[in-house]
């Protein structure tokens, strides 16, 4: 198969297959009726073919999202068509090619008619694919012609060369075209006075920027992160800050925008958005959102973000706050994503929360079931706990506040959806909050609570009972870990046969017993 030089940004949202070809068809048939007319207008008068494009009654939002759509469909065409030239279904490439070259053409008609650039290199670029997608069909049309295999051999890697080219003008025609379109838009955003053209080219940003991490870059790196905290920094554009913030986190997941976000000095502009108290709830929420996103574990790009420790403390006092002030569950967790994160970043995290009373407060919350009311927020709420639970003045706080029956009830933590996203929420739930009792139960006073709230059956039934913990292994591994732990404390609490399998073996041991271990529905 040849290299295909493809746009990384192209995905489509999951949804009901019928519904995606419902919203495919009117593409499909377009491309059909240009094969007949060889992409030919139907109306000689400028003034009229803007009323035939189906692109023209749309907003630039939707005129770039029929273009991304056009676009993935390209790609996707291309790639069939490598796989049927390397089974030598030489029909199939053939009639595949006339469709890309239609639906090629169609995309630059349709690109050129909302936007009506001017740029050179973008012309050329469009001149050059539409050129060589000509030359595709032709060279294609030529390979069904004749049936000896020793040319069609031969031709076979000029067919692939050709496509190859293909595939890499394409991609840098998405890649101008997008660098365009992002450009307008910073363009409009640092130029405009007007509130709602201000708003309008954020939003349309936004919808970029949830195309993929490419898109993100592009953006970056034509300066969106610089100019999006230029607004944060005006007073006059503060009912436009949670948009903005918003459209921030989208691409600070990249490290271009990360970079950025570290040139502008956007983490102080962060801090005093959070500490400013004049600013609305959801202002807050977004902020705090943005920092989740730039301190998240999962990233391998955040050393550089030295500035955030000076001003960690007051972003962390900021957050404890809105958790405690949360009027909905989804400010709730936002804020205690960025603590957890934090919570990761820096160790001294931990002091600044055991200081501020955070444990207290994360408990109280938990008790409030409109504010802490899905497993993803006690996801956030375990994982501040377990990362806590490495100081020995937690003990005595979990004890208070009942943390150690709120540990109970989440080894219990079961997904009422079935949703992937969820049923893996609820694993992380079970999985830390056993590690956190696991590392608390060196307190003999918290074991003891443990104990007499039945930790130890329950830790048994999630290790001998795969369907209990969805039958992961991280979830048996930290269970097994606290068993150990309190059995220290209550060796009476275990059967014999719990002892011999679970405790008294190498851990290693006890786990593969556990994953080998086949469930009785007697």
């Amino acid at each position: 198969l040849p290299s295909l030089s493809l746009p990384s940004s192209m995905h489509l949202i999951q949804v009901d297959s019928v519904q995606r070809w419902m919203e495919d068809l009117k593409l499909m048939t377009d491309c059909e009726c240009m094969c007949i007319l060889q992409s030919k207008p139907i109306s000689v008068e400028k003034d009229e073919q803007n009323e035939l494009i189906l692109s023209s009654q749309y907003s630039t939002c939707d005129n770039l999202q029929l273009l991304l759509k056009r676009a993935w469909i390209i790609s996707t065409e291309l790639t069939r068509i490598a796989q049927k030239l390397e089974k030598n279904r030489w029909q199939r490439v053939h009639s595949m090619t006339v469709r890309v070259n239609c639906h090629v053409r169609s995309m630059i008609n349709e690109y050129n008619t909302f936007t009506r650039s001017s740029a050179e290199e973008m012309h050329q670029l469009e001149k050059l694919l539409i050129d060589k997608c000509s030359e595709f069909t032709a060279f294609t049309e030529r390979c069904l012609q004749t049936e000896d295999e020793e040319i069609l051999r031969s031709m076979k890697s000029c067919v692939n060369e050709t496509l190859t080219t293909v595939a890499q003008y394409f991609g840098q025609l998405i890649e101008l075209v997008l660098t365009h379109e992002a450009q307008n838009l910073l363009r409009q955003i640092e130029l405009s006075g007007s509130l709602y053209v201000t708003e309008s080219a954020i939003s349309s940003l936004f919808s970029l920027a949830q195309e993929g991490a490419h898109l993100c870059r592009i953006i970056a790196k034509e300066g969106g992160v610089v100019a999006l905290f230029k607004i944060c920094r005006q007073d006059s554009f503060r009912c436009l800050y949670p948009q903005t913030l918003r459209t921030l986190a989208s691409i600070c997941c990249v490290e271009e925008g990360m970079h950025q976000l570290e040139k502008v000095d956007g983490i102080v502009c962060l801090a005093d958005i959070l500490t400013d108290n004049s600013h609305s709830e959801a202002t807050h929420a977004e902020a705090a959102a943005v920092i989740a996103q730039i301190t998240s574990p999962h990233l391998t790009f955040t050393q550089h973000l030295s500035s955030f420790l000076e001003n960690m403390e007051e972003i962390v006092t900021a957050l404890v706050k809105l958790c405690q002030e949360a009027s909905s569950g989804e400010v709730f967790l936002l804020a205690s994503a960025a603590l957890a994160n934090i919570t990761f970043f820096d160790t001294m995290a931990c002091e600044i929360l055991l200081q501020l009373n955070a444990m207290k407060i994360l408990l109280a919350a938990c008790s409030d079931k409109h504010i802490v009311d899905t497993p993803y927020s006690r996801d956030q709420v375990v994982t501040i706990l377990a990362n806590m639970s490495v100081l020995d003045q937690c003990a005595s706080e979990i004890i208070q506040g009942n943390g150690v029956q709120l540990l109970m009830e989440m080894l219990f933590e079961k997904s009422s959806s079935g949703n992937p996203a969820e049923v893996a929420a609820c694993e992380r739930v079970q999985q830390k909050s056993a590690v956190t009792l696991a590392r608390l139960s060196r307190d003999p006073e918290v074991a003891d609570v443990a104990v007499k709230l039945s930790c130890i059956p329950r830790l048994i039934k999630l290790c001998r009972s795969p369907t209990e913990r969805n039958n992961s292994d991280s979830v048996l591994v930290a269970c097994l870990a606290a068993l150990r732990r309190l059995a220290v404390t209550s060796p009476g609490g275990l059967e014999d046969s719990d002892f011999q399998q679970l405790v008294k073996p190498r851990l290693v041991d006890s786990f593969l017993l556990c994953t080998n271990m086949e469930e009785s529905f007697v």
